[in-house]
């Protein structure tokens, strides 16, 4: 055996690729790319071939950056395969890019890793499919401009006509058509004959060719083409490819290019930059008061439809209408209020009850999120929030039916808002603290980072966001407005405050504080991949561009669910001291109002809902008593001894006389009549009141008449006669059946048990690490199992078992003998297995056991020692000796 290892072979295959990589590299491919590990592959070979489908490509493609996916644009035009140095070429033209040239390294290293390319630099593969996704066609136009090759386009065209274009260009006449093709493709790459080929053409000519170059390459000529036209027909600068039409050669236009396969290339992510600066105290101030704005108004939301919310659509959703009114009551606009409603939705505070006539309240759940501290409160809202899938900027809109798209109904999931919310707030993470950022150039950065997703402009709907402002123009994607949409809402929900990250917000997201900004160096260049900080450390070579592209939103957005309580519970600590706390007192006022100059503590607050009516909101909220509210409270079993001292005990002023007239006279008149059912009866032991009520014209519509001195009957149901009488100003109250005043309490509507809505993933989720680990054991133990070279059996010329890739096949007592030979000398065995549910594999075990029908063995396959019955091995074979 030589001492001198041989150089290992060009992989011939992805799938020998594949086999190249080590664990780790396997391990970061398959979370990467999850659809490729769901189900686990069976060997490198399956693995390889799902990593070439249609559906796995694109969705590949999808994820890459503009300068990746301009990279492998430019692989899927030059040549199969194609060495570095070409590719070199078309990135950065004859003249050559600095910043392309550091960048490039690190983009194809990101292709190869993620499957999209493979083989070494001097045979550079782009994978089949994603070259026929991304290679220039009549129907599919590349995003490079360019058009087909002159072999391309010369396919259906006459060989005499060849012949003729190579004359006219000054090149020997071919014997066949394809030497001649070959001779003039070698003519239009060549800078220096090409150069002088141009010179020849007159200018009008050129004029032409430059209206083509960057693209479409296709134009239309008539039948009889002009001069400036016939000239470049003749030399082939342009070919027909249909009647009428014609195009400009890859190798002519790449010539004229400079080299270049795009007219801009971008090889650095665009900056995010700031738009204002504050100071961060009054960042944090501004978002914890935005906050505490947020809790008000989810509670005074749920608070609304306590006693029952609105109905539900029968297609799911709320109503025009209802959404108008939750509006009016909140004091916001109507997308404003989509907002709050979805948040409430997600964060599982408010669903449907299930009812047969069906209408939202708020869950069982929102009891227990009441009596938790504010920050807490505040923290559940703002991570379901950051996770849901749910996008209240679309209500209004229309779907692709177009149906319009209504809160809380269906059709508002869009997989990818939670990526791309956490990526905006990341992207703020990264400015100075107190930095605000400019909305543009936080979506330009977007469309860098998901070029394809920005080009597609799918789920489009002309809704507002929720701020109000204008729906999105022509050519604006679903990405840039989320990102505008997250803006807005993180102000709201105050995650940031006066547009910058709050020191909360940053929790939240679990990142820390962004180190001081060195002063730029200076002669520092604007844009150089090189002057941007290096957080990977001097050991690695990638590109800058690639390293702070690299964790792209996907991987960011995957924390444990351990992770995201240590972030709430974080975020939750530094909000506290910002909010205010809550009061115990209110300022009574002679006007018949009373003042709470903060938030009140839950007991007095929910008391004082009661008895009085919120008349203005704000800093401070102002209450009006007036009879409607104070008889509310006597209903709901109060005595006015209990509401004088309860004023008594929380008021930092005297409690007015007006109050305690206004107290003392409703609760005189209350319950001097009796409303019960008989349909409905009134009865008072003032005859002379049951007389001016029958007096009344407005009584007309109760029905009702005298059935003793001190007895009405009405035909309204008790809950309309009582409603009736106190329109007309009386004050009565219900009994029961016994005869004794029935005391109505303000008890919450709530629903069953509900769970918040499930976040729609987009596409399978990312496997965690014991998953990833499980699933590349597998793959190798399977690849081993499909590709293990065996000893002949008889009747085989020679034993390499691998080319067939076929299980062997034994009869059971051959099969039963090389097992129990197996166990006395310990070799490893190559057997074929069928399980219960008739599917057949290869496995590669190492027999331990063999009695009662069964072997026991270590799997190789499964990494684990499993037992075998007997009758299912289809047959076994003896692993070659491995050769010196």
């Amino acid at each position: 055996m030589s001492t001198e290892e041989k150089p290992a072979a060009a992989p011939r295959s992805l799938a020998e690729a594949l086999r190249g990589r080590d664990d780790t590299e396997l391990a970061a491919l398959l979370r990467s790319r999850p659809d490729l590990v769901t189900p686990v592959p069976t060997d490198l070979t399956q693995l390889a071939t799902r990593a070439g489908t249609r559906a796995s490509v694109v969705r590949a493609l999808d994820r890459l950056d503009r300068f990746t996916l301009q990279t492998a644009q430019a692989l899927a035009v030059a040549a199969d395969p194609a060495p570095y140095g070409e590719l070199l070429g078309l990135m950065a033209g004859d003249g050559g890019d600095p910043a392309v040239a550091a960048a490039l390294p690190g983009a194809v290293r990101t292709l190869r890793g993620q499957a999209l390319v493979w083989g070494g630099d001097d045979r550079l593969r782009l994978v089949r499919t994603a070259r026929e996704l991304l290679s220039p066609s009549p129907q599919h136009p590349s995003p490079t401009g360019l058009g087909p090759t002159v072999r391309e386009a010369t396919a259906g065209m006459s060989p005499g006509r060849i012949q003729e274009i190579v004359t006219a260009v000054g090149l020997p006449s071919t014997h066949d058509a394809v030497s001649a093709v070959t001779a003039l493709t070698g003519l239009f790459t060549d800078r220096e004959r090409m150069a002088a080929l141009l010179a020849e053409v007159p200018f009008e000519s050129l004029e032409v060719l430059e209206r083509l170059v960057w693209g479409p390459p296709y134009g239309q000529v008539t039948a009889e083409p002009a001069a400036r036209l016939r000239r470049l027909l003749d030399r082939g600068l342009l070919l027909p490819t249909a009647p009428g039409t014609v195009v400009l050669p890859r190798e002519v236009a790449l010539h004229l290019r400079g080299g270049r396969a795009h007219r801009t290339v971008e090889p650095v992510p665009p900056q995010v930059g700031a738009a204002a600066t504050h100071p961060p105290r009054t960042v944090d101030a501004t978002a914890a008061g935005q906050a505490y704005t947020a809790l008000a108004t989810v509670e005074e939301l749920l608070k609304d439809w306590d006693e029952g919310g609105p109905a539900v659509l029968r297609s799911g959703g709320l109503s025009v209408r209802d959404l108008k009114r939750t509006a009016a009551a909140l004091d916001v606009p109507e997308q404003v209020a989509a907002f709050w409603v979805e948040l409430a939705y997600v964060a599982g505070l408010l669903a449907s009850d299930g009812e047969a006539d069906e209408r939202y309240a708020a869950t069982p759940a929102y009891d227990a999120w009441r009596e938790r501290p504010a920050a807490e409160r505040w923290t559940v809202l703002a991570a379901a929030w950051l996770t849901a899938t749910r996008t209240p900027g679309l209500v209004g809109g229309r779907d692709a039916k177009d149906h319009t798209l209504s809160a809380l109904g269906p059709g508002l999931d869009r997989s990818a808002a939670p990526e791309v919310r956490r990526r905006v707030l990341t992207l703020l993470a990264e400015l100075p603290e107190g930095s605000a950022p400019d909305a543009g150039s936080v979506v330009e950065r977007l469309r860098w980072e998901r070029p394809l997703r920005a080009a597609d402009g799918s789920a489009g709907s002309g809704a507002t966001g929720p701020g109000g402002s204008a729906g999105p123009g022509v050519g604006d994607d679903l990405r840039s407005r989320l990102a505008r949409w997250t803006l807005t809402e993180a102000e709201m929900l105050g995650v940031t405050g006066r547009g910058a990250l709050s020191a909360h917000g940053r929790a939240l997201l679990g990142t820390p504080a962004p180190a001081p900004v060195p002063a730029p160096a200076p002669k520092a260049r604007a844009g150089r991949a090189d002057r941007a900080p290096d957080p990977s450390g001097p050991g690695d070579r990638l590109p800058v561009h690639h390293r702070a592209a690299a964790p792209h939103p996907p991987v960011l957005a995957a924390l444990t669910p351990a992770e995201r309580a240590a972030a709430s519970a974080a975020a939750a600590r530094l909000l506290a001291p910002q909010l205010p706390e809550p009061l115990d007192h209110v300022l009574l006022q002679a006007d018949l109002t009373a003042v709470a100059p903060g938030p009140l503590r839950r007991p007095l607050a929910d008391t004082l809902g009661v008895l009085a009516d919120v008349e203005s909101k704000g800093g401070a909220t102002v209450y009006r008593f007036t009879p409607g509210s104070v008889r509310r409270a006597l209903d709901a079993g109060r005595a006015a001894a209990d509401l004088h001292a309860f004023l008594a005990a929380h008021s930092r002023t005297p409690v007015p006389q007006p109050l305690t007239y206004l107290i003392d006279d409703v609760a005189r008149r209350h319950g001097h009549l009796r409303v019960g059912a008989a349909s409905a009866y009134v009865r008072c032991d003032d005859d002379a009141m049951l007389n001016e009520i029958l007096a009344d014209r407005r009584a007309a519509e109760l029905g009702l008449r005298r059935l003793a001195p001190t007895v009405l009957a009405a035909q309204a149901d008790p809950a309309g006669l009582l409603e009736g009488l106190r329109r007309m100003g009386f004050a009565p109250a219900a009994e029961s059946a016994e005869g004794d005043v029935l005391i109505t309490r303000a008890d919450a509507r709530r629903t069953p048990p509900r769970t918040a809505p499930e976040p729609v993933p987009e596409g399978p989720p990312v496997p965690d690490d014991t998953l990833l680990a499980a699933a590349v054991r597998a793959v190798r133990a399977g690849d081993l199992a499909s590709t293990a070279p065996r000893r002949a059996q008889a009747g085989e010329a020679d034993g390499t078992g691998a080319g067939s890739g076929e299980p062997p096949r034994t009869g059971v007592a051959e099969t039963l003998a090389t097992m129990q030979a197996a166990v006395l000398t310990g070799e490893t065995l190559w057997i074929g297995y069928v399980n219960a549910e008739g599917a057949a594999s290869q496995r590669v075990i190492a027999p331990v056991r063999v009695e009662g029908g069964f072997v026991t063995a270590y799997d190789h396959t499964a990494d684990a020692v499993r037992t075998y019955p007997l009758h299912r091995i289809t047959g076994v074979a003896e692993l070659a000796d491995d050769e010196d």
